[in-house]
């Protein structure tokens, strides 16, 4: 079933209901916008915002809080549009940046539905991208991640969305995968094909016989190109080039015509207008200058074509001049190879910026910007021996015959239903009503009770710098609660210092653990250290680590009694990233005959002896006595040295949704306290098992 905009907007009654009925017949539903607010939707925000700052004209981009509104209310509309119709579990694909909000709408109502995106235009730079307004780059970011797989035309666009959801929203990912608090997505390359037999099997002349549409007496060569009218096809620019072939090629004047065609587009649009009367200036230049009583230089139209007529001009013309400024895939270039037939000839001259420059890699890849360069290509593309062109044409079909249009969708949707599975899967770990229910009878039953419970990120939140992160009082006196109950046994394995624990939870009856197992003190004991441990190491390694402070600004380096830590969540994302990387591969080779471990973190590299980690911690206490129910709940890599050690009737939880030894997972810190308070409420067993 389809769903879209019909193009009008009908009054409510007979007209509006002939619509509705007509378009039954073709499996689509109409959504009726109208008119005033089509325009400010299409024309103010898609065309004047949206299209122009994706196609790096932000130079062209308005910003307008009304084009805005409009936007999302037309979102809105397509939403009710859909959930008219949807039901649970349907698979929905929503196209094109017309509707970039949608699919967390969907979302929020079908929380079972398998929502796909295909974004047809390029996706911009972070640099470009973070031009719109903050509250408008947010919402378009995070109404694109409300589906299970969004996808695009070429590599460069996935990881220029990927690096703004990072850089933007501080969602983490890898290899296309991408974890939000709430759930996990994933974004990916589809190029989009063609139809290549309709193309590869039109009946009709190569190019001996010219097509009806180009008139006769044409030269023994003809260049194609055929664009929607648009500022971001380099149409002028493929004009200034063939005038300066002409002047540098003195001999293939009078042997070569450029066939243009142009076919009209939001011509009520000033920039649109403004490219037809250059486009138009210069083909009269161009003709006025060059053309003779034999002979016209550029044979200019500017109307629609039908398919028929399309496939001719490709079988008719020599060679094709592809050379947009900027294009999400651009399928003429595609259709123009297909048309060849088999064993057919033909140059194709092809913009880099285009994202099927990087299937048709055969093709002569210039650069649309440089006159110069584009004028040269098109010199080449006509001495090009006719057997490279056949063998170029045959291995650019092959490719594009494999991947067609069909498999396009078809790969997309199977990659869809895949995503979707994986969500369900990581569904499937959260903890849910029942495996809580499950947790809490065995708390129950149990005489003695181990948790242990990590700090910063488990049972806080995290924040940018460490300093900003305190229990709260609520949270302490949860802690209280759950220590009185004699069977209970609550432990705190923390990075933190021990100074800190101790300030943070003087007075209560727990067992602590900081600088991920250096220390560890029970109740009112001391602090004793855990293994064998030295500071020797520390001076270089500090020295080193302060050295890239300044290298990565707003990072900053921990030092603690037997470990350091530097910090750098208030930073760049992807820049912190690799840098961090590039230190930590620096660290373990300078530090492989020395008994210390590196550890790359959630936004913090860790550097700390050898036989410190929450592995040895929770075997320090599982060794002390038995225990018939133990709960380990963490968010961090660091967390998993604990998972790994524990029994396999132990209950492990890992906060967030990234891959774990842990047999569960919990969305944050509000859930773990949820969880916790279960346990800690006497005499209310109703709260026991509650899901948020």
């Amino acid at each position: 079933i389809w769903v879209g905009w019909p193009g009008c907007c009908p009054e409510p009654g007979k007209a509006a209901g002939r619509v509705v009925q007509a378009l039954a017949e073709l499996r689509a539903i109409p959504v009726f916008v109208p008119d005033p607010l089509m325009d400010r939707f299409y024309n103010g925000f898609c065309n004047g915002t949206i299209w122009p700052l994706f196609h790096y004209f932000s130079e062209n981009a308005r910003y307008e809080g009304d084009c805005w509104e409009s936007y999302v209310r037309v979102n809105e509309t397509f939403r009710d549009a859909v959930l008219a119709t949807a039901r649970p579990g349907d698979v929905l694909w929503i196209h094109d940046y017309h509707l970039m909000l949608l699919p967390r709408m969907l979302r929020e109502a079908l929380p079972d539905a398998q929502i796909g995106f295909f974004l047809h235009i390029p996706f911009p730079s972070y640099e470009l991208f973070r031009l719109l307004p903050r509250a408008w780059s947010t919402a378009i970011l995070e109404g694109l991640c409300g589906a299970d797989l969004i996808g695009f035309h070429t590599n460069d666009y996935a990881q220029y969305f990927l690096r703004c959801v990072l850089r933007l929203l501080g969602h983490d990912h890898y290899l296309g995968r991408i974890l939000t608090r709430e759930r996990v997505l994933r974004a990916g390359t589809y190029p989009m094909g063609i139809d290549f037999r309709r193309f590869f099997e039109t009946q009709g002349p190569l190019s001996s016989d010219r097509a009806p549409a180009m008139g006769s007496g044409l030269p023994a060569k003809t260049l194609l190109s055929v664009d929607r009218l648009d500022y971001t096809k380099g149409i002028p620019q493929r004009l200034r080039a063939f005038e300066l072939f002409l002047e540098s090629q003195p001999q293939w004047r009078g042997r070569v015509t450029l066939v243009l065609i142009v076919v009209p587009s939001r011509i009520g649009v000033l920039p649109y207008r403004d490219v037809k009367r250059e486009v138009e200036e210069l083909v009269g230049k161009i003709n006025g200058r060059y053309a003779t009583l034999e002979w016209t230089p550029v044979r200019y139209m500017s109307r629609f074509f039908q398919h028929r007529e399309l496939a001719a001009l490709y079988r008719s013309s020599d060679a094709a001049l592809v050379t947009p400024l900027r294009d999400g895939m651009n399928l003429v270039a595609k259709e123009w190879v297909a048309s060849r037939g088999e064993g057919g000839a033909g140059a194709l001259v092809l913009s880099e910026t285009a994202g099927a420059s990087k299937e048709l890699v055969e093709a002569i890849l210039v650069n649309p910007n440089q006159v110069d360069e584009l004028a040269g290509a098109i010199d080449a593309a006509l001495e090009l021996p006719e057997e490279e062109q056949r063998r170029r044409i045959s291995s650019m079909q092959a490719r594009l015959a494999r991947n067609d249009v069909v498999c396009w969708a078809r790969t997309f949707l199977e990659d869809l239903r895949r995503a979707a599975i994986e969500r369900e899967r990581l569904r499937a770990r959260m903890l849910g009503s029942r495996s809580r229910g499950g947790m809490v009878r065995a708390w129950e039953r149990a005489a003695r009770r181990l948790f242990l419970l990590d700090c910063d990120g488990t049972l806080i939140e995290l924040r940018l710098s460490p300093s900003e992160a305190s229990p709260s009082d609520a949270l302490l006196s949860l802690l209280s609660d759950l220590a009185s109950d004699e069977k209970n046994r609550i432990v705190v394995i923390s990075g933190r210092e021990r100074s800190t624990l101790s300030r943070w939870f003087a007075g209560l009856p727990l067992g602590l653990v900081a600088e991920h197992g250096v220390w560890v003190k029970e109740g009112s004991s001391d602090w004793k250290t855990l293994g064998r441990v030295t500071t020797a190491w520390k001076p270089r390694i500090l020295s080193m680590l302060e050295s890239h402070v300044d290298r990565l600004p707003g990072s900053f380096v921990e030092e603690k009694e037997y470990s350091l830590a530097w910090h750098f969540r208030a930073c760049d994302p992807e820049f912190a990233a690799s840098k961090a990387q590039e230190v930590a591969d620096e660290l373990i080779q300078l530090t492989a005959n020395i008994d210390v471990n590196v550890l790359l973190g959630n936004r913090v590299l860790e550097v700390r002896c050898a036989g410190a980690n929450k592995g040895n911690a929770a075997h320090h206490f599982l060794e002390e006595e038995e225990h018939d129910f133990v709960l380990a709940i963490g968010d961090d890599s660091t967390d998993e040295e604990m998972f790994r050690v524990l029994p396999e009737s132990a209950y492990t939880i890992r906060v967030g949704l990234a891959h774990s030894h842990a047999r569960f997972n919990v969305r944050d810190p509000g859930e773990v306290q949820d969880l916790l308070r279960g346990f800690a409420v006497p005499g209310e067993p109703e709260l026991r098992g509650r899901v948020r």
